[in-house]
């Protein structure tokens, strides 16, 4: 499933960057590295040599062949660029792909510049440009001012071309349901993922077999030349991590500093990873229902979890029926897929709560859909583009089962305990079974040896990225140190809003010295979860 941090809404995130450029100048607070964070008794230890000088020489972009611009749009207040890459990086000068680029400059004296940041969202699939400004305007002032923080969009995402699309109308029109009632209804949706395979052949298929995520690692490298320095820093969330994680194996030498926030585990790509999603977003469907039952006197949707889960499953059965139509009166805009589609964001960001249980709310007890319609619009609809290079990128890092049964079989297992995406997932991944590209047999190998210090943040609830696959990873990776939220539940646990204090304390600190946590083991420090939010909030 979509594994990708939602980034706050860009005029927000200008406008706070907008005060920061204003403060990036003024005398600096005392360093986040010397007040230990709340939540944890252990303090960080530097282990770089300082802000300015840790940057050395060579990391400091004073040669870069990159020319930007200002952005335009929703991007304006951010600079703007493009790199050209190889296809194939065996034929780097054959046939080339164009990088969208984004920047934040930094605006601190040269002397206490610390290099480039390339900051990544996840996915695949997910556009990286305005998360430059949101890392810019989320992060300490004084931090950000020291860092050229630079986004992209990655090969076949939205602005860098080409832009991979394979079947435009895919999300359009009468849908199937994802849970199929029959063996006919199940080979519909077969026939659908072989369709969709077959349509991103026929349009991409030269484009397909370097759709992988080695290769956007290796093209995080072709940004780090043309910047012109040694070794780039590196901010990711969710399927960023995992290139993170590739980037380190293939280039060790090349990293300074990297943060992986809400971490993938490598050795679960992607199919195993897949299943373990469909288990932690059942538990994080029970939590907002239970939430929900708490202020049944809000939503009048039922005193227990259970209760309010029925109530759900009701709302999902009448649109099944009586699919909500679009405004022209044609085919149906909300069925029980986009449905499925509106309420799994929920399980990504709790802050998403109230207004989805008002919607459902309003939907069952007074019989207005205006409310589903506005979170559908909001947080439902589908873009083609980032589910064109989600199955391009996960079908081409390994090699899928290719007998459905397989499929059908674990599907059935993880229906009986996890009904909630079960068959959603399957459905979202399984044009992997019929894709044109074979992968390896195995995935990558992750190797962590002669890596810096790297920082983790992740929450013990997070579904899209669970616990126990974080620390595979943290155990491939012996440099790293985890600051675990614990309880925490949401997709990405810093740049939060409301913010986590204590989680930003650690990032802050890491950027600004190289200090991680010293505390041994897999825990290395822990922070408090934010509190659930509340009706209305």
């Amino acid at each position: 499933m979509w594994v990708s941090r939602r980034v706050r809404g860009t005029a927000a995130a200008l406008a706070a960057l907008a005060l920061t450029a204003v403060t990036a100048c003024s005398p600096s607070p005392p360093s986040p590295a010397a007040t230990p964070s709340p939540g944890d008794s252990t303090a960080a230890t530097g282990t770089g040599t300082g802000t300015g000088q840790a940057a050395g020489a060579g990391n400091i972009p004073t040669a870069s062949t990159l020319r930007w611009h200002p952005c335009t749009g929703q991007l304006a207040g951010l600079q703007c660029g493009s790199l050209q890459v190889p296809l194939n990086y065996a034929d780097p000068g054959g046939r080339k792909l164009t990088l969208a680029l984004s920047m934040v400059p930094a605006t601190a004296p040269e002397s206490q510049q610390q290099g480039v940041l390339l900051v990544n969202p996840g996915g695949p699939g997910g556009s990286g440009l305005a998360l430059a400004g949101e890392v810019a305007a989320g992060i300490s002032p004084q931090v950000a001012a020291e860092y050229d923080i630079v986004g992209f969009d990655p090969r076949g995402v939205g602005a860098s071309v080409p832009e991979l699309t394979c079947d435009p109308t895919f999300f359009s029109g009468d849908r199937p349901n994802y849970i199929p009632s029959s063996a006919a209804a199940e080979q519909v949706l077969i026939n659908r993922a072989k369709m969709y395979a077959a349509d991103c052949e026929k349009r991409f298929g030269w484009l397909l077999p370097y759709m992988t995520t080695i290769n956007v690692a290796r093209d995080l490298d072709s940004i780090r030349k043309a910047f012109g320095v040694r070794q780039i820093s590196y901010y990711a969330f969710s399927y960023g991590t995992y290139i993170g994680q590739v980037y380190a194996t293939l280039f060790p030498s090349r990293i300074r500093r990297m943060v992986l926030d809400s971490t993938v585990d490598p050795a679960g790509v992607w199919y195993i990873d897949n299943i373990d999603q469909d288990y932690a977003f059942q538990a994080r469907q029970e939590a907002f229902f239970a939430w929900i039952a708490e202020y049944n006197s809000t939503y009048g949707l039922g005193t227990t979890a259970a209760e309010v889960q029925a109530a759900w499953y009701r709302a999902r059965d009448r649109l099944l029926a009586h699919p909500i139509p679009g405004p022209d009166g044609g085919g149906p805009l909300i069925g029980p897929d986009e449905f499925d589609d509106t309420y799994l964001i929920g399980g990504y960001e709790d802050t998403l709560w109230p207004g989805l249980a008002e919607a459902l709310s309003q939907y069952l007890n007074d019989g207005s859909a205006s409310a589903l319609l506005a979170q559908y619009e909001e947080y439902g609809v589908q873009n083609e583009n980032e589910f064109a290079v989600y199955n391009a990128v996960q079908c081409a890092d390994v090699d899928w089962p290719r007998n459905w049964a397989e499929w059908q079989t674990d599907t059935e297992q993880v229906y009986k305990t996890a009904p909630f995406e079960a068959w959603d997932n399957a459905w979202f991944n399984a044009a992997c079974a019929f894709w044109p590209v074979r992968g390896p047999a195995k995935p990558l190998q992750i190797k962590g040896a002669g890596l810096p210090p790297i920082l983790m943040l992740q929450g013990t609830l997070d579904a899209a990225t669970p616990y126990a696959g974080a620390q595979d990873a943290h155990k491939l990776l012996p440099s790293a140190r985890m600051v675990v939220v614990e309880g925490g539940g949401n997709h990405g646990q810093s740049l939060q809003v409301p913010e986590d204090t204590c989680v930003m304390n650690y990032l802050n600190s890491y950027l600004a010295t190289g200090a991680v946590p010293e505390h041994p083991g897999l825990v290395n420090a822990t922070c408090p979860a934010v509190p659930d939010p509340t009706p209305g909030g």
